[in-house]
């Protein structure tokens, strides 16, 4: 699980965890609560120049950088265990643009900056690890990302459209439709078989019941889970249970798909499997961001962001992504 020393609020923070996020105001969610969240070894990188405010920014447009491209197309590696058929969100305007991003949390006389001005932007189709040490801000991060928090200054866009300023019913709106989550913890409900944890964010968009099982049973066919739709979580293994949580995070084409600490609870097998679906995901030109603290995961991202003291230190596209 990914963390962000703040000082401690005397109570659940957004995560669910005492003490671990400071007293601020709680959005209504719409499907469970995400808990906070030297360059890998592997194949040759290429830098990006860094930026001013947050070290390392690098927009597309003209006289940036060159990105390495998403890898996209119609087929699925084989052996993946994902059909093809994934509908994936159309429109060229980039899916992450945060600008001059600060996060100021105020406990009484403290205040504690986490993000110190971060500029970001993802477009659509990439796959982006976010690293960072304790206290780096990565948490804080991931949460502005996912729409469990808001800046304190700045501005963000999420596929165009601006969530700085949106009411607290209106994020509950955007997490649920716009970003799919995968959480460390899986954050199955015990008592109901896998197609049923898979329909939850549909039941909460207002989907008509035989249309959410349809496209509940077609996500777990298509992470290769057609034979487990009536199991409970406690019948799964990790990895079946992760796969069950990334169908469900995709079962509303989501925009987004935000991964925090995906691999936290599994062994190495199970790791290699989900990694495995998440560059699958990629391959079919979903946008995939990636929140972890190991280097080997993040190596199989196309590129990697660093985090420290509140800034991106660091921003570097792998030329070879997904190689572990």
């Amino acid at each position: 699980m990914t963390e962000d020393p703040r000082p401690p609020a005397g109570g659940e923070g957004a995560a669910g965890e005492p003490g671990d996020e400071p007293a601020t105001r709680r959005l209504p969610v719409m499907e469970p609560v995400v808990p906070p969240g030297g360059m890998p070894a592997g194949p040759p990188t290429v830098r990006l120049p860094a930026g001013p405010a947050s070290a390392a920014s690098a927009p597309a447009g003209p006289g940036s950088p060159a990105r390495v491209p998403a890898q996209q197309g119609p087929g699925v590696p084989a052996g993946s265990g994902v059909a093809a058929g994934w509908v994936v969100p159309g429109g060229t305007e980039p899916v992450i643009d945060l600008v001059d991003g600060t996060k100021t949390y105020e406990t009484g006389a403290a205040s504690v900056q986490a993000l110190r001005g971060v500029t970001l932007r993802v477009d659509r189709g990439e796959y982006v690890a976010i690293m960072g040490p304790s206290g780096s801000g990565k948490s804080t991060l991931m949460h502005i990302l996912g729409c469990l928090d808001v800046l304190t200054t700045g501005t963000y866009h999420l596929s165009g459209q601006d969530v700085s300023a949106m009411s607290e019913a209106e994020l509950a709106e955007v997490r649920n439709r716009r970003i799919g989550f995968v959480f460390q913890q899986f954050n199955l409900l015990a008592s109901l078989p896998a197609w049923r944890n898979v329909e939850l964010p549909l039941v909460y968009a207002g989907v008509d019941r035989r249309l959410r099982r349809e496209r509940a049973l077609r996500a777990l066919e298509r992470v290769g889970l057609a034979d487990r739709v009536e199991h409970r979580p406690g019948e799964l293994s990790g990895g079946q249970q992760q796969r069950v949580a990334v169908a469900r995070a995709l079962v509303t084409d989501p925009d987004l798909v935000l991964a925090d600490e995906p691999t936290g609870n599994l062994d190495s097998a199970s790791t290699e499997e989900i990694l495995g679906l998440l560059g699958d995901v990629h391959a079919q030109g979903r946008t995939v961001v990636l929140i972890t603290h190991e280097a080997e995961v993040a190596a199989a991202a196309r590129r990697t962001v660093r985090m420290r003291d509140g800034l991106v230190q660091d921003d570097t596209a792998t030329l070879a992504g997904g190689a572990r």
